[in-house]
């Protein structure tokens, strides 16, 4: 299963979720661009959500699997569900969470990509940890998981960053393909994140035969309530 964490996370945000996920299957976590041990190249067509697309797609056909389960959080479920739009015979199943850039009408950043870079790199980590959704401000984040996703944020590249947040970010909306997502789709929500509510209550009417588990947490519900995330995660995939 590829697992796909969000913006200014890491592998560390699936801390407490691996071990019970490989009961079921065999994990594979990814690191985005500009994020934990990945690189952060300087090319920005390769932020573009379709070339994430290719890379997951690369990481198939290197693992020699036929087909696979997806797993997304917020940015990167906005990737991971992309991945099951573009190639669905290739997947099997997938899971995803709260995610307002996968599934919302995005937000236009008024700075050109090219200033917002310089304005990153300028700014240095200083100005990345001022961003909201640094694992910093983290509210119900087990100390466990926050610990590790703070320390992995020292890797985080404010180029790189820059680049997902102009290139990656804008783009990555499914919102006008919600009914052409045909693989069996579960998507748990935490419902403390209020602003997210009527984009799951739209997917429920949009995206066929989805299944939606709610928990309550909030944005980063896989680590906040991971136990009941993991149950609802074995169970779905266990009956594929």
């Amino acid at each position: 299963m590829l697992i796909v964490h969000g913006l200014l996370c890491s592998r560390a945000l699936w801390k407490l979720n691996l071990e019970a996920l490989g009961t079921v299957c065999t994990p594979v976590t990814v690191e985005l661009y500009g994020h934990g041990r990945s690189p952060s190249p300087t090319d920005s067509a390769l932020y573009t959500p379709d070339n994430y697309i290719a890379e997951f797609e690369a990481i198939r056909q290197a693992i020699g699997v036929p087909q696979w389960f997806l797993c997304g959080h917020s940015l990167g479920a906005g990737l991971s569900v992309r991945y099951a739009w573009k190639y669905p015979q290739n997947t099997l199943a997938h899971i995803f969470t709260n995610s307002s850039s996968a599934f919302g009408t995005p937000l236009e950043e008024t700075r050109p990509p090219e200033a917002l870079i310089k304005h990153y790199e300028t700014g240095g980590l200083d100005l990345i940890e001022q961003i909201p959704v640094h694992p910093k401000y983290g509210k119900w984040i087990p100390e466990v998981v926050k610990k590790e996703l703070e320390e992995d944020s020292a890797l985080l590249n404010p180029g790189g960053i820059a680049r997902t947040i102009g290139y990656t970010h804008p783009i990555v909306s499914l919102q006008h393909h919600l009914r052409e997502i045909t693989p069996p789709a579960l998507l748990i929500c935490g419902t403390r994140e209020k602003r997210f509510i009527p984009l799951r209550d739209n997917l429920v009417r949009e995206i066929p035969g989805i299944e939606v588990a709610d928990l309550e947490g909030g944005h980063a519900i896989n680590a906040e309530c991971y136990e009941e995330f993991n149950l609802a995660v074995v169970e779905f995939l266990g009956r594929y």
